[in-house]
């Protein structure tokens, strides 16, 4: 199995930028759909973004699009969330996913889950 492990999370002010990262270990992420789902307090967790085995398909919610981008490092066995222009409401509890194929916003199609890393966003 694939396991998951997330980092990058802390306090930032509106505005600001941080890098969540993603290692896997287990088995090589070369092949493996891969994405980001947060979850505020109170609230169910949510879709965020998806990239495929290969670079050149993605997939963002609305919401993070243009400030928010994923990419992924094979060689490494990582994925990245890089985040731009953090608002409030991207405070969240933030989770790494891991398919065997592309599994785009559907949770129930991500068979690996990280612990989660906390992201909060001051105004």
């Amino acid at each position: 199995q694939v396991q998951l492990v997330e980092s990058g999370g802390g306090l930032v002010q509106a505005g600001g930028s941080l890098r969540l990262s993603c290692a896997a270990s287990g088995r090589t992420l070369s092949r493996t759909s891969m994405g980001w789902f947060r979850q505020a307090p109170g609230k169910e967790r949510e879709f965020v973004a998806a990239i495929g085995w290969s670079v050149s398909l993605t997939y963002y919610v609305d919401s993070v699009k243009g400030r928010f981008t994923i990419s992924r490092d094979n060689a490494k066995n990582t994925v990245l969330l890089q985040m731009n222009s953090l608002k409030p409401e991207d405070t969240a509890v933030y989770y790494c996913a891991a398919a065997v194929a592309y599994a785009g916003s559907d949770p129930r199609k991500y068979a690996y889950w990280g612990q989660g890393t906390q992201v909060t966003v001051s105004s």
